[in-house]
């Protein structure tokens, strides 16, 4: 069986992460996650972010990379993570989600994070970071 992707959004503005607590379904309700979902037949993984960041909070977004890892979900589906930088739009709660939360880098432990994104929450905590003291040097 072949695995189907799901994408999730480490959404990027002025140094912070936006955060979205699930409204469903009940099991995940409370908890946060990087906002997302299962990509199409034939979509790539950017596509797939593009159009669920569109669906899920009104906002136009620009995927930039992927963080290294995949981590499964349930029986055939898998994480995939992309750092993506907001265009243009107000992100909004449309779907899925009851509050939405722009983090700093130190903030990020203040909410609970579903455990599969908390990997990749964690690097995109030490990017920020290093983004902060402005020690990434070059590419």
């Amino acid at each position: 069986m072949t695995e189907r992707v799901v994408v999730g959004g480490a959404l990027c503005h002025q140094g912070r992460l936006l955060a979205a607590r699930r409204s469903a379904p009940p099991e995940l309700a409370g908890r946060w996650e990087l906002p997302g979902g299962k990509a199409e037949p034939g979509e790539t993984g950017p596509e797939a972010l593009v159009r669920e960041l569109r669906e899920e909070l009104g906002v136009e977004a620009e995927p930039l990379e992927r963080i290294p890892g995949e981590w499964p979900l349930k029986p055939g589906l898998v994480l995939h993570v992309w750092t993506a930088r907001l265009v243009s739009g107000e992100p909004a709660p449309l779907e899925d989600h009851d509050e939405l939360r722009w983090l700093e880098a130190g903030e990020l432990d203040s909410v609970d994070w579903l455990d599969q994104d908390r990997p990749a929450v964690a690097e995109i905590g030490r990017r920020l970071r290093a983004a902060h003291t402005g020690s990434h040097g070059g590419a």
